[in-house]
């Protein structure tokens, strides 16, 4: 669990600011952890390498427009996430995250109207706000008003934003009454109808889960989430139909690290609708992932961490930063609108 064995050196021209022109022109490192045979192509072959007849399941998370900037009663400047990937836990309360000090009693407002008073303080930069609007209100608010969450890393992207609502979800997203996922399960962004289509003709067949992305996804780790040996809470939903074709699939391909976090607490907990605080690390024997399609993550995170430990469930020869530098040298681009690895 040593962060410091997650660490790589990456040049800032390689973190992809924008999405390939086309989602399946992405870049693809195809590792098989059989032969340790290392192939470099593009994502729309992704069908040449994945078993025939296997499970492919991907996450339906509808990522919504959820930053906003709020303003203090002092006209203070206030760039607001709202956490909305949670069900409503507490009366007219939702946790939010914050970019710079707010106090406890202060009220935020959109154009001079109320939206919300913090009202409790929980780790750095994350509050809770007593709402003055409806969850309805304040989900209609955002969809309007909001604009989409991408990482602060992507904050000088040429992208405007219509173009980024296309592009930082993927084209099977199904939206939630009042609740949607602060982050992209961005391992399907690279997702056409075209690559399904040559899915299809190999009899790869498609399930889908949801796992509202937030942050249990994207926080960055802390010495809490070492010592408790727990992330963030993400809800996540298990479809009867999906359940059955677990049950039943010879071999499951997980499209990426949220399908793993969903799968891997229902196999553990048996609970089809639930929260996960699940933290995946070396070691970790998987109940239901045999083949992982992930994107190139930020070095020390959780998610690195995560598919170290199915490297090493697959007994792989090459340690996942090797694989990094590996893909650093062949100019793949990094992070969430970057290229992509599968892992046989």
């Amino acid at each position: 669990m040593k962060p410091k064995l997650y660490s790589y050196d990456l040049t800032d021209w390689l973190i992809a600011k924008a999405p390939a022109q086309k989602r399946d022109e992405s870049r693809l490192l195809v590792y098989d952890t059989k032969t340790a045979k290392i192939t470099f192509d593009i994502f729309r072959h992704i069908a040449r390498y994945v078993p025939a007849k296997s499970l492919m399941v991907l996450n339906t998370a509808s990522v919504i427009p959820a930053r906003i900037t709020l303003h203090k009663q002092t006209g203070g400047k206030v760039v607001c996430l709202f956490l909305v990937n949670e069900p409503e836990q507490r009366q007219n309360e939702m946790r939010v995250m914050v970019d710079r000090k707010v106090t406890v009693g202060d009220e935020l407002l959109y154009e001079g109207v109320t939206i919300g008073k913090i009202t409790s303080h929980g780790e750095a930069g994350i509050f809770f706000i007593s709402l003055k609007l409806t969850r309805k209100e304040l989900i209609h608010l955002l969809n309007s008003k909001g604009v989409m969450p991408i990482p602060l890393y992507l904050r000088d992207t040429k992208l405007e934003e219509p173009r980024i609502k296309d592009r930082y979800q993927t084209i099977f997203a199904k939206p939630k009454e009042s609740l949607g996922a602060a982050a992209a399960p961005t391992a399907s962004l690279h997702f056409t109808n075209e690559v399904f289509a040559s899915l299809k003709k190999k009899h790869i067949h498609q399930s889908y889960i949801s796992l509202l992305v937030g942050l249990g996804t994207f926080a960055p780790l802390t010495k809490k989430h070492m010592d408790e040996n727990k992330l963030h809470e993400e809800w996540y939903e298990i479809l009867p139909t999906t359940q059955k074709e677990l049950k039943d699939a010879s071999e499951i391909i997980a499209v990426g690290t949220t399908v793993v976090r969903a799968l891997e607490s229902y196999g553990m907990t048996k609970k089809h609708i639930a929260s996960t605080d699940i933290f995946i690390h070396p070691p970790f024997s998987f109940i239901y992932v045999d083949h992982l399609i992930t994107n190139f993550h930020l070095p020390n995170s959780s998610l690195m961490m995560l598919v170290e430990a199915f490297l090493q469930y697959k007994q792989a020869k090459h340690h996942l930063v090797e694989l990094y530098r590996m893909a650093i040298n062949k100019d793949f681009r990094f992070y969430s609108f970057g290229d992509s690895m599968i892992i046989l």
